[in-house]
């Protein structure tokens, strides 16, 4: 948990199990963002995590600008992402493994 409440959070990964964690690091009035193409299934929460008009919202039109911006956060927060290399001809099965949970951290297609 972040030493006080956050404004907004926005969730990069594909990991549904980070919602709840997010919706109660944002203040009442805050704000959850999903912003992957594809996220894992959320677990049930109690509906205390969106009483006080916390929003949880999911989009899909994020520029690149609004990645560079918060990935320049990243290192001040302490953040540390795994990443996982594909071949480009591995795209399906990184798609795959996103999917099926099986994927920690962030899968990269490489050439």
């Amino acid at each position: 948990m972040p030493p006080e409440p956050l404004d907004s959070a926005i969730i990069y990964a594909p990991v549904g199990a980070l919602v709840p964690a997010a919706l109660k690091a944002v203040r009442k009035g805050g704000r959850v963002v999903c912003a992957g193409i594809h996220m894992t299934d959320i677990p049930s929460f109690p509906y205390s995590l969106l009483w006080g008009e916390r929003e949880l919202l999911s989009v899909a039109n994020l520029t690149r600008q609004d990645g560079v911006e918060f990935f320049d956060i990243v290192p001040k927060a302490g953040i540390v992402t795994e990443t996982v290399a594909y071949s480009l001809a591995r795209a399906n099965d990184a798609l795959s493994d996103l999917r099926n949970g099986r994927l920690e951290g962030a899968a990269v297609l490489v050439p």
